[in-house]
């Protein structure tokens, strides 16, 4: 059975988590300009999400094979968290969202798929009997609060019902990303349970598309941005290489390190990223109260990591050795 990391931690565990975290939400928010500009392109989103995890697959590799070290039992005794990531976490949140992002605007999109920390929270507490803190309930309100003004919704932005689901789609599959995450999975070493994920999930949305349950749609056609244009591949590389593989990657680790209650805040983060990437990308000009929103956003981590407890209890050995492999 697999054993769930505790949502407590130390100082320098707290500290790298963070910053693992960070760099995990600023690799991962760069993935809607880049999605973005490759369906303007002519690409669906189905073919997108494929060449992408495939790709972060094909990078992490090489650093699965060497934290494996062999050990292949470790994919047997794994076989269901690593089938349920690649479907749900991977497959499942990716696809929602591309989709979500074709029909709506990116960040009325995250701002529903974003809404899977409070999910997260109520399945720990339900399951778990991980009772949530008045400060990780503050910190909540107040990192929501951030969202709605990052995302100015009173811009008018445009939607749709079936972006809406597509993005609850998304949601659900984020909160089931962090959940998962933080499981220690027997000493699954990150990168293995990264590489496993993205391979599962790319392969199982690759079978959907042949079997045309989602649309498979390809160009060579050049991606134009705000201010330049490129070759088709360049975006699909960032979208594998630093958008799959180091995000992935890195937030994986960042869980294991943080729990996954405190990773699921400290990603709102992604958002501010994604925005900033926007921006450039995009020529989508945050206004102030964006700015302020974003203030926000980090002050809702803040005040959750203020209520997590000082101290990290002793958990699972495999716990321990799966954080410092990840």
């Amino acid at each position: 059975m697999a054993t769930l990391t505790h949502d407590t931690a130390v100082p320098s565990r707290i500290r790298n988590g963070l910053l693992l975290a960070a760099l995990s939400a600023a690799s991962f928010g760069l993935s809607g300009s880049l999605g973005r500009g490759m369906m303007n392109a002519g690409w669906s989103p189905a073919s997108t999400v494929i060449v992408r995890v495939l790709l972060g697959a094909l990078v992490l590799l090489p650093v699965a094979l060497v934290q494996l070290r062999g050990r292949w039992e470790l994919l047997r005794q794994n076989a269901p968290l690593l089938v349920m990531y690649g479907l749900a976490a991977v497959a499942g949140a990716q696809l929602a969202y591309f989709n979500a992002v074709a029909h709506m605007e990116v960040g009325v999109a995250l701002l529903i798929e974003y809404t899977a920390p409070i999910a997260v929270v109520l399945w720990l507490w339900l399951r778990h009997r991980q009772q949530p803190g008045r400060a990780t309930v503050l910190g909540a309100v107040i990192g929501i609060a951030g969202l709605l003004l990052v995302l100015d919704l009173r811009s008018g932005a445009d939607t749709s019902w079936i972006g809406i689901l597509w993005a609850l789609g998304a949601m659900a599959g984020a909160a089931v990303y962090f959940v998962l995450s933080g499981q220690s999975g027997e000493a699954l070493p990150g990168a293995v349970l990264a590489t496993g994920g993205l391979l599962i999930g790319g392969l199982g949305i690759l079978a959907a598309g042949l079997l045309g349950i989602v649309p498979l749609r390809i160009t060579a056609n050049p991606v134009a941005f705000d201010d330049f244009t490129t070759p088709w591949w360049t975006p699909l590389l960032a979208l594998g290489v630093i958008t799959a593989a180091l995000a992935y990657l890195s937030g994986i680790a960042a869980t294991r390190l943080l729990g996954s209650r405190l990773a699921s805040f400290a990603a709102l983060t992604e958002v501010v990223a994604a925005i900033g990437f926007a921006w450039l990308l995009l020529g989508e000009t945050p206004g102030p109260i964006q700015l302020l929103g974003g203030a926000l956003i980090l002050a809702g981590v803040v005040v959750v990591r203020l209520g997590e407890p000082a101290t990290r209890p002793t958990v699972a050995t495999s716990a321990t050795a799966s954080a410092t492999t990840a």
